[in-house]
């Protein structure tokens, strides 16, 4: 078995660590929701996601995975690029997880391979129409997201006012698990793909896959399709609870009627995003339909949370470019310094996410913080159709003076 055979198995299993640090890092796109309101035990939610994940395996093309392979050219994709890029990303999604910030996966990886590329190439190692994707999704996806959530919600107000239907009606429970299927199913169809892509971009750099007759896609064994969704599909399963609890108990106040608004509104980003072969982030269009959900509900947003999140979105790209820059020069180095710089990094980093993952909180720790039912406000629509349906405003009973 040759040297570079082994280095292209290994960065392989590197690419396959960074989906499974994707899984738990945006497990709490689809399962913040249903855990928030109690609509399937906080246990129960991150296998509920798993499955959805690895479900898309079946029906989703690779019009994303194509994209994110054509982000470095080929010439410039070799595997020191490829190991940059996928250290830069890694790092970016356990330093945001451990904080419990919701940030993009997706934008790490692209700001990994664009940091790689460059130093690999300068300016002309980038594909920059692939790039501009990543770039559009940004804000198109937080857009999207938030005003069909927004929209949404004013169409289930509309409805509970019409059937007299409380924030927490059974119905609108059932539709969170069936729309948090849906996101779960859009996280793995459009996730899954990126670290396919990374895949994709190694095996051409290297000689082992080739791009298709007609030269606008690259060609994908079908292992790779099957082991990248298995990835992702574990980490979703492992959970990524403090993400979990940012989204569902800080950013608002969820109930069952606008947790349903929150998961179409991300549900439908996702789904157009993929469809157009763009390598969104599905961490964006969660978080932003969340907002859209608790503002549309009139339970608004605690900004100071919000206004945290989008600094990280901000630095996602940048910071993670820096990382992927400085790690490729690292391997540059006269052959021994290389082997003993990088080797400590890798170490360094190694010993404190092993640590993280051992310290973090769990199911146990963030049901214990969702509000018991009996807890939750199950007011009807602030405006009751028949005043006399709600208690407050009954007449006082009369009292016997003396």
């Amino acid at each position: 078995m040759d040297l570079l055979l082994v280095t292209v198995i290994a960065l392989v299993g590197l690419a396959l660590v960074f989906d499974f640090t994707n899984g738990f890092h945006d497990a709490a796109n689809s399962v913040a929701t249903v855990v928030a309101t109690r609509a399937l035990p906080a246990r129960w939610a991150p296998a509920f996601s798993a499955f959805f994940n690895f479900a898309a395996y079946f029906l989703i093309g690779t019009a994303v995975a194509n994209t994110v392979a054509k982000t470095v050219k080929p010439h410039y994709a070799g595997v020191a690029v490829v190991f940059a890029a996928l250290f830069a990303a890694i790092v970016w999604n356990y330093v945001t997880w451990y904080v419990g910030l919701p940030s993009s996966s997706s934008h790490a990886i692209i700001g990994g391979l664009v940091g790689a590329g460059l130093a690999a190439g300068g300016v002309a190692a980038i594909s920059w129409d692939a790039v501009s994707k990543a770039v559009i999704g940004i804000v198109a996806s937080p857009a999207v997201a938030f005003s069909i959530a927004l929209l949404v919600m004013y169409l289930v107000a509309g409805v509970q006012r019409l059937f007299r239907m409380r924030d927490e009606h059974p119905v609108f429970k059932g539709l969170q698990l069936v729309s948090a299927g849906a996101v779960s199913f859009g996280h793995g169809a459009n996730d899954a793909q990126k670290t396919m892509g990374v895949i994709a971009a190694l095996l051409l750099a290297t000689g082992h896959t080739q791009m298709s007759a007609d030269g606008t896609t690259v060609e994908l064994p079908e292992w790779v399709a099957l082991s990248a969704y298995s990835a992702i599909a574990l980490g979703t399963l492992w959970g990524g609870w403090k993400i979990i609890e940012t989204l569902g108990l800080k950013i608002t106040t969820l109930h069952a009627n606008s947790g349903v608004a929150a998961n179409i509104g991300a549900s439908a980003a996702i789904f157009g995003a993929t469809a157009l072969g763009m390598p969104i982030s599905t961490t964006h269009a969660a978080a932003s339909s969340i907002v859209g959900a608790g503002v549309g509900s009139r339970r608004g947003a605690h900004w100071g949370v919000v206004g945290r999140m989008v600094l990280a979105w901000v630095l996602t790209i940048p910071s993670a470019a820096a990382v992927a820059w400085v790690m490729f020069h690292l391997t540059r180095l006269p052959i021994v310094l290389a082997w003993i710089s990088v080797g400590v990094a890798i170490l360094g980093f190694a010993t404190w996410a092993g640590w993280a993952m051992t310290h973090t909180i769990h199911a146990k720790e963030v049901e214990a913080e969702i509000p018991s039912e009996a807890g939750l406000d199950l007011r009807d629509d602030p405006t009751p159709a028949d005043p006399a349906m709600d208690p407050s405003t009954a007449p006082a009973e009369p009292t016997n003076s003396a």
